[in-house]
């Protein structure tokens, strides 16, 4: 036999397809993490102004005025109102000014991130410098001392995401990408189901007790660990009944690829550029990224929609898993659960 019968011989046409997706998945992954943070710059980021009528209309026009607009300035009534909106996510930084001294106070949530706290705070020090005053910087919603740049939540999170599409991979590889029937498809899902709990409560207790990352409610983390990790895993299980072994590339894709740079994790939202921004809070791992920052350090604020996110992939992943599972195969396709094992009993 030849060197290239030998060759078509070890790789069929659909292992170098697959082959060929592999490269392609590289290449984005390269492309979507450096995209994303290679180059970090605060872009509109949400920032209060509390003070005297005639100063704040001032103020704020100057810093609309900054070159790169990097903040979405808006007046407030009083320090109160910056400090509450600040726990409520609406903003992430304020400053009130003192019209009685020189000395005004900037209001920042690392809890939120780090990098971004920082990066206000060196803005705004440039500023009150230019102008011949100085501030002092107070942590409205300070990170945990052992969450290192407020990363926690984001690894947290990131853990659960890989939970969730190896076990539905496994699940898919072991006995057929598409479930035999509707029955076999519930199961799955429910196997899926008791994975979740199981996976969200470890990772709460690892964050929470163990190690003491992160604050809050360890039951609240744990609740959305479950789901994080079964959302995650149910649209792994769409994908493969839709598109069998390749919809495992995709779920990576969407995850690892789109999602993770996405999240908000290394910078916050207001820190990458246009289109990652844009897609973050629309993915598994950024919505669960931002619920798991605001349990722990924002009172639960503001998780409503990012909760919605979560339920629905879990919700439509579900659904397209049952109406796939559901379906008529046609003939040729890649074998399902049934056929594989009625295989195997044959070779016994």
């Amino acid at each position: 036999m030849s060197l290239v019968d030998e060759l078509k011989s070890a790789v069929t046409p659909r292992a170098a397809l697959l082959v060929v997706g592999v490269f392609a998945l590289q290449l984005l992954f390269i492309a979507s993490y450096v995209g994303a943070l290679h180059n970090p710059k605060p872009k509109d980021v949400p920032f209060g102004v509390a003070a005297p009528p005639r100063v704040a209309a001032q103020l704020v026009g100057q810093l609309e005025q900054l070159p790169g607009e990097p903040l979405d300035a808006r007046t407030l009534t009083d320090e109160a109102e910056a400090r509450e909106q600040i726990l409520n996510r609406e903003i992430d930084g304020a400053l009130v000014v003192n019209p009685a001294g020189n000395t005004d106070t900037l209001l920042v949530a690392s809890g939120g991130g780090t990098v971004l706290s920082s990066a206000l705070n060196t803005l705004v020090t440039r500023i009150e410098a230019g102008g011949g005053r100085t501030v002092r910087t107070v942590d409205v919603a300070p990170a945990s001392p052992q969450d290192f740049d407020g990363l926690s939540a984001f690894y947290l999170v990131v853990g659960w995401c890989v939970g969730g599409y190896i076990c539905a991979a496994i699940l898919a590889i072991s006995a057929g990408s598409r479930p035999a029937n509707r029955e076999r498809a519930i199961i799955r899902l429910g196997v899926l189901a008791v994975y979740a709990i199981l996976g969200g409560l470890g990772g709460a207790v690892i964050v929470g007790p163990i190690l003491d990352a992160l604050p809050g409610s360890v039951v609240a983390l744990w609740g959305l660990g479950a789901l994080v990790v079964f959302s995650v895993g149910a649209i792994t299980l769409a994908l493969q009944a839709l598109f069998g072994i390749v919809g495992i590339g995709l779920a990576i894709l969407l995850i690892v690829v789109a999602g993770n740079p996405s999240a908000g994790g290394a910078f916050p939202l207001p820190m990458l550029p246009p289109f990652w921004k844009a897609i973050g809070p629309g993915l598994p791992p950024g919505a669960g990224t931002w619920v798991a920052r605001s349990i722990a350090y924002f009172k639960g604020n503001d998780v409503t929609f990012s909760l919605l996110v979560l339920s629905a992939w879990a919700v439509v992943g579900s659904a397209i898993t049952l109406v796939m599972a559901s379906l008529k195969r046609k003939p040729g396709t890649e074998p399902i659960a049934e056929e594989l094992g009625a295989a195997g009993g044959a070779a016994g």
